[in-house]
């Protein structure tokens, strides 16, 4: 009897590649030759940017744009793992715990021209003559506008994880390695994406910053949108902002689809509930990647290295034990005295040698100048951030609350989280100065142009995070109206509103030097502020009031968290965690 021979057609079936397959090999192939070229172009020598000027020609912008993503991108990865070493050491650790929440404190409330103005130089001595050392010191300006956030979103995960999982990985006789990705990472993820996101978009904000630098007289201009936006506002060229906009709208909504999309339908996987939610959000790039037999084929090595290094049975550090905090002999009272004294050693060398340096460049009437200011700076962030929180805090809900709406308008509030406040410059400084208006008044809301959206994307991820079962038993008990705001949703989003308004807070802060001083053209605006003190002794090299406003600001912030947001943190943990 003869056999009937399929096989070809079987073969030619699974060896032929699909359409999947082709759609992926040219991302993939797309994304080795854009690292290729950032590789290339980060090797010239730096007379290269002096060789090639800036041009205002939109011909240019999507080199620009390519440029900008790039250098945002590297930020985003360096930010990733910085927040998963210190994030993990400051939840793990009650003695680190004591050293580095208040450093990350100091840290996001550091202004980015105080990090240009010292790393600048470092990084351009590191590289001398190469073009290497000016994406650098741009890079790390935009990983300081990225990873603080994320730190916190990640730490605030970690000391909220559920009780009932913290004791199925005793059971389980998991260590403090496996722990760490098996549910540390696992439960912070759908959080720490959408920081991730906001990160992005908090680097756009500052991006004019980061690439058009100017620091005493050092200058130095990469190609990027940021630097673009910088000429157009010094050239008052209407046109290329308008072309800058439309440019940075359509790098969000590409980056949105290639990534973060992606990211938020996979995180979705490990929201912490018994039941399954209703509308799981959707990614076509990730059903792409899933589809495709040669992402299969790449990512097969990667998977198996990375269970491989999860689940190896490392031993735990005596600091950090299994992330329990430690008990018994490590909690005496001599122990955490001599910790705390040797805390306050360094925190006294530290105060010693700044008040030294300061004591010879500066006088106090500075001191005096200086803390005015920040006093008139503080009482903007109070107002702003009260108002930001009226305003997106139910918006926040009411989007996260719906997974078919926020995939809707998450390119919307990137693209909204993004849009730098100098391009608002124009606007308020004509509106300003044509209706004589007061610049102390109306130039504070760019204050919290780029930084209020901290606390919504912070409210969405904790409403999208929020358990389907517990909504269900609202609804079982008939609980609504202001009920339900006050008893159940409100609650299960505090931590994650105090991790957004602790960034939003420091990023108001941060964002008052550009803020409290516009320009658009020859016309100058100036609103009294700590903001306006730092950013003119920058602008004019004055190195000991650069420090002394960078230290004022760092206190204040400093005192600010810990009186307000850590009780309302310590609030949160102790009274409203899932358990």
């Amino acid at each position: 009897m003869p056999v009937q021979k399929y096989v070809p057609l079987a073969i030619r079936r699974s060896v032929l590649p699909s359409a999947w397959d082709i759609m992926a090999l040219l991302l993939v192939v797309g994304a080795i030759v854009l690292i290729a070229y950032g590789a290339e172009v980060t090797t010239e020598p730096l007379s290269a940017l002096d060789a090639s000027p800036l041009s205002l020609d939109p011909a240019n912008l999507p080199v620009y744009a390519l440029r900008t993503t790039l250098r945002m991108l590297l930020a985003i990865v360096l930010s990733t793992v910085f927040t998963f070493i210190y994030a993990a050491a400051a939840a793990k650790s009650r003695r680190a715990e004591m050293v580095l929440v208040p450093m990350l404190d100091i840290l996001q409330s550091v202004p980015i021209l105080g990090f240009l103005t010292f790393t600048v130089t470092f990084f351009l001595n590191l590289f001398p003559g190469s073009v290497l050392g000016a994406e650098l010191a741009s890079v790390f300006a935009i990983f300081t506008s990225q990873a603080w956030n994320m730190t916190f979103s990640m730490y605030q995960s970690m000391r909220n994880a559920p009780a009932d999982l913290v004791e199925a990985t005793r059971s389980f006789h998991l260590t403090g390695w496996q722990r760490f990705w098996r549910l540390d990472v696992p439960f912070a993820m759908p959080g720490l994406v959408w920081n991730a996101m906001m990160s992005m978009s908090g680097g756009w904000f500052f991006v004019v910053a980061s690439e058009a630098i100017t620091v005493g007289n050092t200058t130095v201009t990469l190609p990027g949108v940021g630097s673009y936006v910088a000429l157009a506002i010094q050239q008052q060229n209407i046109a290329a902002i308008v072309y800058a906009v439309i440019t940075m709208l359509v790098v969000i909504i590409l980056y949105d689809q290639l990534l973060f999309r992606p990211l938020v339908a996979w995180a979705d996987k490990f929201r912490f509930e018994t039941t399954a939610s209703a509308d799981a959000p959707q990614s076509w790039m990730l059903d792409l990647l899933r589809r495709s037999r040669l992402v299969r084929v790449l990512v097969t090595p990667l998977a198996w290295l990375a269970r491989t290094v999860w689940t190896l049975r490392l031993p735990a550090m005596p600091a950090f034990g299994t992330g329990e905090r430690a008990s018994g002999a490590a909690r005496s009272r001599l122990a955490d005295g001599l910790w705390i004294g040797l805390i306050a050693l360094g925190a006294a060398y530290g105060a010693y040698v700044s008040i030294g340096y300061l004591k010879t460049n500066v006088g106090w009437l500075d001191v005096a100048t200086v803390l005015a200011d920040a006093f008139i700076t503080l009482a903007r962030v109070i107002v702003l951030m009260a108002l930001a929180t009226l305003l997106w805090v139910p918006v926040g809900v009411w989007i996260g609350l719906r997974p078919k709406l926020a995939e809707k308008v998450q390119p919307l509030v990137q693209f909204l989280a993004a849009f730098p406040a100098n391009i608002a410059f124009p606007v308020f400084v004509v509106l300003i100065a044509h209706y004589d208006l007061n610049p102390n008044i109306w130039l504070s809301p760019l204050m919290i142009l780029g930084t209020q959206w901290y606390i919504l994307f912070n409210v969405i991820a904790g409403a999208s995070a929020f358990p389907s079962d517990l909504k269900e038993a609202a609804r079982s008990f008939h609980i609504a109206g202001w009920r339900w705001w006050f008893k159940v949703i409100l609650p299960g989003i505090f931590p994650y509103y105090v991790t957004g308004a602790i960034t939003a807070s420091g990023g108001s802060w941060n964002a008052s030097i550009v803020a409290e001083v516009a320009s658009w053209g020859n016309e100058q605006l100036t609103a009294r502020g700590l903001g306006a003190y730092i950013s003119k002794a920058t602008s004019t090299g004055d190195f000991p009031r650069v420090v002394l406003g960078i230290v004022v600001m760092c206190l204040f912030v400093t005192l600010f968290n810990r009186l307000v947001w850590r009780p309302l943190y310590a609030f949160g943990e102790r009274r409203l965690r899932l358990a």
